[in-house]
This record gives structure tokens, sequence and C-alpha cells, in this order.
């Protein structure tokens, strides 16, 4: 019986603002101990932001992490799936796309985050 990407999501949506400094998304990131957050606008996803991306895309080529926005450093235009879709389509999207999370989504709005770790542990943690 096929396992479905509602089954084992992680259902709180954490966002940041395109607008918001990069300081703000990694102390959300601390904060919620998590490696990403969805870049989104009025239930809109613009991008993923993870800690990688700020790392290489900001700190590397010393950017000022306090005025560069989200927005700018973020994966626009990730690739998504939806909650109805088996597990073993997003797994097959995170090996092509070399993706360790993949936005869930839900008539057009991010409903969760699907990660390598909800995969191999078969669901978030309780």
């Amino acid at each position: 019986m096929p396992q479905y990407v509602k089954d084992v999501m992680t259902p709180a949506v954490t966002s940041v603002r395109p607008d918001a400094s990069l300081v703000e998304a990694a102390q959300l990131m601390r904060a919620e101990d998590i490696g990403g957050v969805l870049v989104a606008l009025d239930g809109e996803l613009l991008g993923v932001l993870t800690d990688r991306d700020i790392t290489l895309r900001a700190v590397a080529d010393g950017v000022d992490p306090l005025t560069v926005s989200c927005h700018l450093v973020c994966t626009p235009n990730p690739v998504t799936i939806g909650p109805d879709e088996e597990v073993a389509e997003a797994a097959a999207l995170m090996r092509k796309h070399e993706v360790r999370r993949l936005p869930v989504i839900r008539s057009g709005r991010p409903v969760g985050v699907v990660s390598m770790g909800d995969l191999e542990q078969g669901g978030p943690p309780a």
C-alpha cells in the first residue's frame, strides 16, 4: 500500500517575508531548529531559503546579512509536490533535483514541507 506525502510531511510551514533580512531568517531557523524556511508573500510561495544558501550565496560573497533580503538569496520557483502524491514521487523529485526539502503545496498555497529526514523516518517527529 503506498504512503502519501501528507502522511510524512511536517505540516507546520515556517516562512519569512521576501524583504526579511538574512539575519532574521537565520534567527528563525535557529529558534525552530530547522535548516530552511519558505519565502512567501500573502500565502504565495516565492522560494526556499536554506542555511546553505545563506552561507554560499551571501556570507561567502561578503554581503551584509543585515541588509540583504531573503528574496535575493533564496532558490526561486522551487520544486514542489502535492500532499496527495506518493512518497516515492517525493523521493524521486529530491534525487532528480538534488534537494533535501520539498514544499508541499495545495491549491497554490504551502501546507507543509517534506524533507529527506521525513522520508527516512516515515514522518515528522511526534
